[in-house]
């Protein structure tokens, strides 16, 4: 697919959003309210006691180990299969890849790129937030565990918090973080709230997360969650500067300009000798014709200040150089094979050399 054809097609997307340039008003964006900030000091003070009391190995530890102990796959071998499926509701890919579908559906109808960019920088924040811990603390998982009643940390581990759990709370929430109305909002977060639960549970019954995990990996994403608002300025920022570059790309298009510094890149490519220059099509072809930039001879001993400023380079005619001298056709190579193309015959031949030596009678 050519380069002119991708850009055709990003201009029909883009388009697209700039059908409706407002956000229909029962599109609000949520705020830090004085709600939601209590809620976020109660979720990081919750967080952080479970990171003090798993440093200290305290009764948290030893739930830890009793649940694992406990082994809840065997007890109820029946929920296995079922579960091996329901933990991918958990997991970065598949549910990004969902999700992501999703929003970008909702970006096409309300033209708007705020849901993307939403995600993005949701997500952005998980790994960073979540990512530092898992590799800081290092804790291993109970299938891994050396020593009974030990936290296991520092042990080169990546289990704490979980990250099933964290990115089903980040993953399932943004959509009701996104929704339109007040009464889908609460839906989705119920939603939300039943699937991270259900992933966080399902880690621990099968044996890849010990209890204290999850209950961090659950405030871990419900904290990214309760923080969005605070990053709506760098949301819309980004929206703003996406469409500011596409404009400056659409007004390059429509004028038939190319950039300097692509020019100076194509011009040796496209030039023997430097004998040739980019110049716009539309100069040449008038306002109907090709956009692509074109290349033109031009005399090599063309001073670079007799070209005005802000004008494309006058085409000259290039200077006559002295070539072979013109062949006649009879000097020329036959295209054809000298000779006849009919095959010899023996018999002829033979005739031919015997009326040759026959001597002359008369006289």
């Amino acid at each position: 697919m050519r380069t002119d054809q991708i850009l055709t097609r990003l201009e029909r997307v883009f388009a697209r959003l700039d059908r409706e340039p407002e956000r229909p008003a029962h599109l609000q964006t949520p705020r830090m309210s004085r709600h939601r900030v209590v809620l976020l000091g109660s979720t990081l003070a919750f967080y952080l006691a479970i990171v003090v009391a798993v440093l200290t190995t305290s009764w948290l530890v030893r739930l830890d180990w009793q649940v694992m102990f406990f082994r809840p796959y065997e007890q109820w071998p029946q929920l296995h299969a079922f579960l091996d499926y329901l933990v991918v509701l958990g997991q970065r890919g598949p549910t990004a890849v969902m999700v992501a579908a999703w929003l970008g559906w909702r970006s096409w109808r309300q033209h708007t790129l705020r849901p993307l960019i939403t995600l993005g920088v949701s997500l952005l924040l998980l790994n960073i937030t979540v990512g530092s811990v898992k590799l800081g603390l290092g804790r291993l998982g109970p299938h891994y565990a050396t020593r009974i009643g030990s936290a296991e940390l520092f042990a080169g581990g990546d289990i704490f918090p979980s990250g099933h759990t964290a990115n089903a709370v980040v993953t399932w929430g943004i959509l009701a973080y996104l929704a339109s109305t007040v009464r889908t909002r609460r839906v989705l977060s119920v939603f939300s709230a039943v699937v991270s639960l259900s992933v966080g549970a399902t880690t621990v019954y099968l044996g890849t997360h010990w209890v204290s995990d999850v209950l961090l990996g659950w405030s871990a994403g419900l904290l990214i969650m309760l923080a969005l608002p605070w990053f709506e300025p760098l949301i819309a920022g980004v929206e703003a500067w996406v469409f500011e570059m596409r404009e400056r790309q659409r007004r390059r298009l429509e004028a038939g300009t190319v950039p300097a510094p692509v020019a100076a890149l194509l011009t040796p490519l496209l030039s023997a000798g430097g004998k040739w220059q980019l110049r716009p099509a539309a100069a040449a072809a008038g306002a109907g014709g090709d956009r692509q930039p074109v290349a033109v001879p031009v005399a090599a001993s063309t001073p670079a200040a007799a070209t005005p400023a802000g004008h494309a380079p006058t085409p000259r005619p290039a200077a006559h150089l002295p070539g072979r001298p013109h062949l006649i056709r009879s000097e020329r190579t036959p295209l054809t094979p000298a000779g006849s193309r009919r095959p010899a015959h023996t018999e002829r031949a033979a005739a031919a050399r015997g009326t040759a030596t026959r001597p002359a009678t008369g006289g």
